[in-house]
């Protein structure tokens, strides 16, 4: 079934009699001031959001840091180390019982900005998979190829699995849960 046009004129018709019934045009020249409020209220209200636009355009820099936290095996404890390291890596506290490097990244977080000790958590650990072929991770995209070739566990488990694995995603999605007031996490970086 072909579609009616409308009727152009009917439509022109309808607008200038609601026009008519608003009346606006008489009441703007009868009141000036209308006109003259709702400009002011415009400029402000205009002057109020380029201010807010320029002062978002002033964001802090985020301060490059070189170090990264990792997470003794051996000791339970956090130490920082340089974020180009591929964990496993030394630690402080020697190597392991089977003699490989005690020394895995730790994943930092907390709710607030500047949260001291007592404020951060350990989301989740993480090494490379000694098992993975590295031709294999490059085929794929960003997102994906972040968790090929990783091995992820929560600070207090024992088993390492993959990241780009069904429990690997469990332990992401449980390290990010916002808290009670909906706030998400923060990462954190070591001074």
């Amino acid at each position: 079934m072909p579609r009616k046009t409308p009727d152009w004129k009917y439509i022109k018709y309808d607008i200038e009699q609601l026009w008519e019934r608003i009346a606006l045009r008489r009441r703007i020249n009868t009141h000036p001031r209308i006109i003259i409020a709702v400009t002011n209220v415009s400029v402000i209200i205009f002057l109020i959001l380029m201010f807010q636009t320029y002062r978002q355009g002033m964001v802090k820099r985020v301060a490059d840091y070189g170090k990264e936290w990792f997470y003794d095996l051996n000791t339970g404890q956090l130490f920082t180390a340089d974020k180009e390291l591929v964990p496993p890596i030394e630690s402080p506290s020697g190597p392991l019982p089977d003699g490989g490097p005690a020394g895995v990244r730790a994943y930092v977080f907390s709710y607030v900005e500047e949260p001291n000790e007592s404020q951060r958590y350990i989301g989740f650990l993480e090494k490379v998979d000694p098992n993975f072929a590295k031709e294999a991770s490059e085929q794929t995209d960003d997102m994906t190829r972040w968790g090929r070739g990783k091995l992820i566990r929560r600070a207090g488990d024992k088993e390492w699995v993959p990241a780009d694995s069904r429990a690997g995603r469990e332990i992401l999605q449980e390290a990010l849960v916002p808290n009670e007031n909906g706030q998400n996490p923060y990462y954190t970086t070591p001074k």
